[in-house]
């Protein structure tokens, strides 16, 4: 079965650096996109970034763009996330999300990673 597997979470400084890496299983995803989502407290979950698989071509939210980068690894079937110059407000969950890029349906979920910038 589809599998993703998230990790490089954890407790940064503000202005610090985490990597964060989500490993899929399971499936070809030559016609996927990964991403990232984030959900704080008393909050929605929201878009982060995203990828084509097969491209390459990533996408931002306004609030992240020029300080997190979205690349991937067909290889060996990780997406990873690097997140610069963070801030108290990236305080998060963060989930890995895997979506059929022509069947809106079909998309499969991580358990999540927590983030936490300390100021």
């Amino acid at each position: 079965q589809v599998q993703l597997v998230e990790s490089g979470g954890g407790l940064v400084q503000a202005g610090g650096s985490l990597r964060l890496s989500c490993l899929a299983s399971g499936r070809t995803f030559s016609s996927y996109d990964m991403g990232w989502y984030r959900q704080a407290p008393g909050k929605e979950r929201e878009f982060v970034a995203a990828i084509t698989w097969n491209t390459g071509s990533a996408y931002y939210s306004d609030s992240v763009k020029g300080r997190f980068t979205i690349s991937r690894h067909k290889a060996n079937n990780t997406v990873y996330l690097q997140m610069d110059s963070l801030k108290s407000e990236d305080t998060a969950v963060y989930y890995c999300n895997v979506a059929h890029r022509y069947s809106s349906g079909e998309e499969y979920w991580g358990q999540g990673t927590q983030v936490t910038v300390s100021s």
